[in-house]
């Protein structure tokens, strides 16, 4: 039934059942690693489920670190690689829709079965015997394909709320419909969603953006009512009309939909939430000007892109780049008509492959058409690395030595010699310094 995988991972979990096994405890894999297994695909991750207590298990393995001793859990620690070894439990009670409020170690596997999430993820395997033990009929479902709660799914998802976005995530990559009555119970408490931790959230949402096939995602959360609950600011974009012979897929909702579906399997996070995000201001723009219109529909996207990345607490960096790239991701557009030094500029910005991944799935989502970014990418070809970012040829320090006195007309001397510096019109730190002290003059910049 099950392919042994020929790896060390492998062989190294094999042999802490083993080892607990002989030690005259009961342990299996479980989880997420079973179903992997059985679809033939070895997996990232392997669990290991006993009815050793974490002091026996931290008894019998030379490294270990006890990460959840509430919940049993510990660390095994072989050649650098941890692997999750927790023992058998019951929970119940989950006052906060995450957390049970009682955990009970439990002897038999069939109770510990009872406390996950999915019946494709509720199997145990051992691989000393090659036994395969399934109380929840996982296996049926895997063969049937189906996403299938175990238990009552509205008590499942009541009880830890966060199950109702891996379920989405399970759904798509596998590419498994979600049983019938398990729909109905996540359509119905779709709102709980949002009372996941804001990290716990977006750390769901890193998997599923990142997976094989993000855009089958999405739609199965908005089949759910699911991802206008996270992303409530997509409503509007539902029905909002664009001008048909740049879009005729649809409406704005449509077309960002596709847009992710374009950018092919396992992109970036911050480039996935680009696409999701990059038309986000469209209805706002289209409603302060007229229908089909959206102007400085990016400027208004990037405020908005900021707050949902603030709502998911977000790292920095991760958000100034998505906002970036909504803010940037017309640019493509008016690259024939910008000065070499504005290309130059946003060629030497971090963010550029992304810029241009972004534009290419916009474009492939809309009418079709990539002569822009052809436009650029040959413009790029065209120049060396020299002469996209080449070191500026004065600093503060030269405008010091002028007897310049340091504050903000430094900024605009030094940009405005930048870009003369950049349009290939200044070429030596001398011919910089004169144009940087004729600046100065022209606006009065204090002298020390």
């Amino acid at each position: 039934m099950i392919r042994k995988p020929n790896s060390n991972r492998y062989r190294t979990v094999e042999g802490i059942v083993r080892d607990l096994q002989q030690a005259g405890h009961q342990a299996l894999l479980a989880g997420g690693c079973v179903r992997d297994l059985l679809l033939g695909a070895e997996p990232k991750d392997y669990d290991v489920a006993t009815s050793a207590t974490p002091p026996e298990v931290e008894g019998l393995f030379a490294r270990t670190e006890p990460v959840g001793s509430r919940f049993g859990v510990v660390l095994v620690i072989v050649d650098g690689r941890s692997y999750e070894v927790a023992t058998f439990r019951t929970e119940n009670g989950y006052a906060d829709g995450r957390h049970p409020d009682k955990v009970a170690f439990a002897a038999l596997v069939e109770e510990d079965a009872q406390r996950r999430d999915f019946t494709i993820n509720g199997m145990y395997w051992d691989p000393i015997s090659g036994r395969l033990f399934d109380r929840v009929g996982g296996m049926e479902d895997l063969r049937k394909g189906l996403v299938r709660a175990i238990g009552d799914p509205q008590a499942r998802f009541r009880a830890d709320h966060l199950r109702i976005i891996r379920a989405v995530r399970f759904a798509a990559r596998l590419g498994f419909p979600v049983e019938p009555s398990t729909r109905r119970a996540l359509q119905s408490l779709a709102p709980l969603a949002v009372r996941v931790s804001a990290e716990r959230l977006q750390q769901e949402l890193r998997i599923i953006l990142t997976d094989r096939d993000p855009a089958l995602a999405l739609r199965v959360m908005d089949e759910l009512g699911i991802l206008t609950c996270i992303f409530p600011e997509l409503e509007d974009a539902r029905g909002c009309e664009q001008p048909e012979n740049y879009h005729p897929e649809g409406d704005v909702f449509v077309h960002t939909i596709l847009t992710v579906e374009k950018l092919g399997s396992h992109p970036a996070f911050v480039l996935a939430m680009a696409a999701l995000l990059h038309d986000i201001g469209k209805p706002e723009a289209s409603r302060r000007s007229q229908p089909k219109r959206f102007p400085e529909h990016e400027r208004i996207g990037c405020d908005m892109a900021r707050e949902v990345c603030r709502r998911l607490r977000l790292p920095r960096w991760e958000t100034d780049r998505i906002c970036w790239l909504v803010k940037r991701h017309m640019y493509f557009r008016n690259a024939p008509k910008m000065k070499d030094s504005t290309l130059k500029r946003l060629f030497a910005e971090a963010g550029f492959e992304q810029l241009c991944e972004l534009h290419r799935a916009d474009a492939l989502a809309s009418w079709g058409r990539l002569e822009h970014m052809e436009y650029v990418l040959a413009k790029r070809r065209s120049m060396t690395r020299q002469e996209i970012d080449p070191p500026p040829l004065i600093n503060g320090q030269d405008l010091i030595e002028k007897g310049y006195k340091p504050g903000p007309a430094f900024g605009e001397i030094l940009e405005a010699v930048r870009e003369r510096q950049l349009q290939g019109e200044l070429s030596s730190g001398d011919a910089a310094l004169r144009e940087a002290v004729r600046i100065a003059e022209q606006i009065n910049a204090p002298r020390a």
